[in-house]
This record gives C-alpha cells, sequence and structure tokens, in this order.
C-alpha cells in the first residue's frame, strides 16, 4: 500500500522566524518603506504632471533632491524587508481552506487574491524601479506610465491586507509587549529577535550600499551607487547630445516670446547680460544628485530685459526635437525666482555640449528631466 504524503499545515512549521510577532513586526515597517516610497513618488509625479491644484516651492533648493533619494532608498529598503516578510508569512500558504462553509470559502479566496495581487505588484514595482535606476528597459511599456499606475495597486492592495490582518497584527504585538514587561525571554525569543535585527540590518546595508547617489558624504562608503560626481565637467549626465540629435548652428538665436511680444538675442548678447552664480543641485528621478555651480542669466531679468511680463508660468523649448523631454514649462514661482537660470556655464566653464551648450535651465528644487538643455525659446504663457 503506497501512503500518500502528508500536506503540511502551518503548525508543522516552527521556526521562531515563521511567528506571528515577526510577521507584524515586519509587515509595520514594510507599510513605512512603501509608504514613503508611495508619497514621495506621488510628489514627484505631480511636479512632473501638475494637476491645477498642486504647487511645488523652490525652497530648499535641494527639496527634490531629498525626496526623490528618500523615493529610492526607500524602494531599496524595502526589498530585503519584503523578502523576509514573505518568509515569516508562507507556511500560510498550507491553510487549508474551509470546503464545507462556502461564505468563509469565499472570504478565504479573496483574501488569497488579494495578497497575490499585493506581492505581484510590490515586486513590480521594487524591480522595475532597480532597472530603471540603472537606466535599463527590457520591457515594451513606458515605465513612468506603468510605474504609476501600478503604485496604485499596491497601496490598495496593501490597505486592504491591512484592513483583515490588523486584529492578527494587534494581538501579536500586544503579546510581545505584554512578554518584555514581566521579563520573560526564551530561544524563541532570542531567535526571532536575532531574526529581525538580520533583516534591519539587510536592509540598513542596502541602503547604504547606494546612498552616495544623493548623499554626497557617503559616497566613499557607497559601493552600489549608480552616479557619483564623475561625468563630463564634473557632473554626471543621463542623455548626450548625440543621443539627442542636437546640432547648434553658427547663428543660434534665442527666441523670447510673449502675448503681442518677441524678441532674440545671440549668444554674445546673453553673455553680455548680468550674470549669477548659484549652487543648485541636479536631481534626477532615478535617484542620483550632483551639485555645481550654475553661472547665467536669471530668467525673471532676462524676461524684463526683453520686455516680456514676468510673474507667469514660462515654456521652455529645446533644440531637441523627438524626445520626451524636450521641452518643459516653469511654474510662475520658479520663473520669477531670482536663481532659475539660463546657464551658459557650469564649474566656471562653458557648457559642454552634453551638458547643454548654448545654454541650459536651472531651476531650484526641480526634477533633473524638467531642466530643459539646448534652450532655444522661452515663451510666457498667459
Amino acid at each position: 500500500m503506497i501512503r500518500r504524503p502528508r500536506v503540511p499545515v502551518p503548525e508543522d512549521f516552527t521556526a521562531p522566524s515563521h511567528s506571528p510577532l515577526v510577521a507584524a513586526r515586519l509587515g509595520l515597517w514594510l507599510a513605512v518603506a512603501f509608504g514613503l516610497c508611495f508619497g514621495t513618488g506621488l510628489l514627484s509625479h505631480y511636479i512632473q504632471h501638475p494637476p491645477g491644484w498642486f504647487t511645488w516651492p523652490t525652497r530648499p533648493v535641494s527639496l527634490y533632491r531629498i525626496t526623490q533619494g528618500v523615493h529610492v532608498l526607500s524602494g531599496v529598503a524595502a526589498i530585503p524587508l519584503l523578502l523576509a516578510k514573505l518568509w515569516s508569512v508562507y507556511p500560510r500558504l498550507f491553510v487549508r481552506p474551509p470546503l464545507r462553509q462556502p461564505i468563509r470559502l469565499s472570504a478565504h479566496a479573496l483574501e488569497r487574491i488579494s495578497v497575490l495581487v499585493l506581492v505581484c505588484a510590490a515586486f513590480f514595482e521594487l524591480v522595475t524601479g532597480l532597472f530603471n535606476v540603472a537606466q535599463s528597459y527590457p520591457w515594451g511599456f513606458f515605465f513612468p506610465t506603468a510605474h504609476y499606475a501600478v503604485a496604485w495597486l499596491v497601496v490598495g492592495a496593501l490597505l486592504l491586507h491591512v484592513a483583515v490582518q490588523l486584529p492578527v497584527a494587534r494581538a501579536a504585538l500586544g503579546t510581545s509587549l505584554r512578554r518584555s514587561a514581566v521579563g520573560r525571554d526564551d530561544r524563541d525569543a532570542a531567535g526571532r529577535r536575532a531574526f529581525l535585527r538580520t533583516s534591519v540590518g539587510v536592509a540598513g546595508v542596502a541602503v547604504l550600499a547606494t546612498a552616495g547617489v544623493t548623499v554626497p558624504w557617503l559616497r566613499r562608503v557607497s559601493p552600489l551607487a549608480w552616479r557619483s560626481a564623475s561625468g563630463p565637467q564634473g557632473v554626471p549626465i543621463n542623455r548626450t547630445a548625440a543621443a539627442a540629435h542636437v546640432t547648434v548652428a553658427p547663428d543660434w538665436r534665442l527666441e523670447i516670446v510673449w502675448p503681442g511680444g518677441r524678441y532674440t538675442l545671440t549668444l554674445a548678447d546673453l553673455a553680455a547680460l548680468p550674470q549669477r552664480t548659484a549652487e543648485l543641485p541636479i536631481a534626477c528621478v532615478e535617484g542620483w544628485s550632483a551639485s555645481a555651480h550654475w553661472t547665467g542669466v536669471p530668467v525673471v531679468d532676462l524676461l524684463r530685459h526683453a520686455g516680456a511680463p514676468t510673474g507667469r508660468p514660462v515654456h521652455v523649448t529645446s533644440l531637441e526635437t523627438d524626445g520626451l523631454y524636450a521641452a518643459s514649462t516653469l511654474p510662475a514661482a520658479h520663473a520669477r525666482d531670482p536663481l532659475t537660470l539660463l546657464a551658459l556655464r557650469i564649474n566656471g566653464e562653458e557648457l559642454s555640449p552634453d551638458h547643454g551648450y548654448p545654454c541650459r535651465l536651472i531651476a531650484p528644487s526641480r526634477p533633473g528631466v524638467l531642466q530643459t538643455k539646448w534652450v532655444a525659446r522661452l515663451e510666457v504663457v498667459r
């Protein structure tokens, strides 16, 4: 007679790392990481595609550098935390569904489907996010659109999961507090603490190994930082002039347009205007950032010189014609900020073609994709 192997049940998994307390603690930390990642990612989306009610400040000048750095680093921290969380709860896969109770069976099935959606969507966000920071896109969809849409799916599934598991998590955390109050300790408790400390430690190491991309003083201890201060003229770039198919004609002119008016300047005209130097960061959506000293004409002064109205949004157009970010719009607050420059020089040198020669936009607290290079036209919007 052949015996059929016994199907495991959750009680067969006795390792301390599979306890409800470990799952609750990891779930709490993972919720914080996902919350930071979602909130800062939503900010980045709104900055690039602002709804009518949204405004983004120009100060501090490194604000976007901070928020986008938090976005990427919280995503990095979430990867080991998610893996640890899945390890702690995978014995739940062997819970037998209540086949003879249709209502409970339906609830069980819905809960399993919501968990499947949550796990798949979370892995999609984290894995595609890692590919994005590496600027590798081995897929056929447009990353920002898909990443933004699936983020809402993660949040919805996460809120549903929290609502279902909240009583279990509260009970587990409450038990932990009561036990520590009476000084109870055993090998299981030591195993739980070791697993939790290891999980947090791995997440911390992952963050430290990559944080140098946005925290300059950590670059020497961040071996996995995918960008540094190296690059043309001391600042990294994402898109070269050759990749953008940009060539600058000898008779290049900057065109300034507003309702009822038009003004043009040569590069010599721009260089002859009063210049301002400001230390501002380039902060890219991939999470890396680098500061430089930029020299150029404040956009608000340039508009005044041309006789154009100020205090309005300004549409900035590049010589690049086929790129997704060949144009951007400066909100009114940025357009009138004296640190928003049409830069001609970087770190004391004339802009190289890859940095936007003959001139480029540089504004405080803006994503790098909106710091338009190879500027050809400024249009004051009504």
